[in-house]
């Protein structure tokens, strides 16, 4: 004879990942209840788009990589960095995490930009001028990666030191852009590289509090609880 069997609720260990009923310790306590669609963290998901993408460009910046690459990260850009994370921020604001959602959404759109501008719009800037081009577009975003780093000291340790080395990368290569210092772009290649290193660490951090049901790689909370 055939039974019914009511469905099997998650696992309680489940709800310990960032965005679901508890406070995230990589990313603070702006959480909310789970939508009743059932969305899930988009955290590790936007967070490894930045580091990928972040990488691929600061190993160029940093002359590891030779340049003639480059249009491989405009794709990458485009995609995975700028696409990519620009939906996992917005699934973060569906989800009521105001702050990932901010965060995400508005570097997604900034390697969106990056990568239309290097790919369509840059060709049609004098040559002479191409520097200061990208030096411009630094330089309007950097107030932002200052706003979301400001913001971000209610978080954790690992995200504070994460943006403020975005932020430190953002000068460098807007003043060595704009004024064709090759030696300040070389070192943003380098805090690039680390930037991307801590994105990939609190991805892997998120990951595995929720595969594991409990904090495994510290991030040192900054959150009041």
């Amino acid at each position: 004879m055939a039974t019914i069997t009511a469905p099997r609720s998650a696992p309680v260990r489940a709800g310990l990942n960032g965005g679901v009923s508890q406070p995230d310790p990589e990313f603070g306590a702006d959480q909310r209840a789970p939508t009743p669609q059932g969305w899930g963290n988009a955290g590790p998901l936007s967070l490894l788009a930045f580091a990928v993408v972040t990488l691929m460009l600061s190993l160029i910046n940093a002359k590891a990589i030779t340049a003639d690459v480059t249009p491989v990260v405009f794709g990458v850009g485009l995609i995975f960095g700028g696409t990519t994370q620009l939906i996992g921020g917005l699934i973060q604001l569906r989800n009521g995490n105001t702050f990932q959602g901010v965060l995400f959404s508005c570097f997604g759109a900034f390697w969106m930009a990056l990568a239309a501008i290097l790919q369509w719009y840059l060709k049609e800037v004098p040559a002479a001028q191409a520097g200061h081009a990208l030096g411009l577009l630094l330089y309007a975003f950097t107030p932002m990666v200052a706003v979301l780093w400001l913001a971000s000291f209610r978080t954790s340790r690992v995200v504070v030191v994460a943006l403020g080395t975005v932020l430190v990368t953002f000068v460098l290569l807007g003043v060595g852009n704009y004024g064709a210092h090759s030696t300040l772009i070389h070192l943003g290649g380098y805090t690039g590289i680390l930037a991307a290193a801590l994105a990939f660490y609190l991805a892997l951090a998120e990951l595995c509090e929720f595969s594991y049901g409990r904090a495994v790689l510290p991030v040192w909370p900054l959150a009041k609880t």
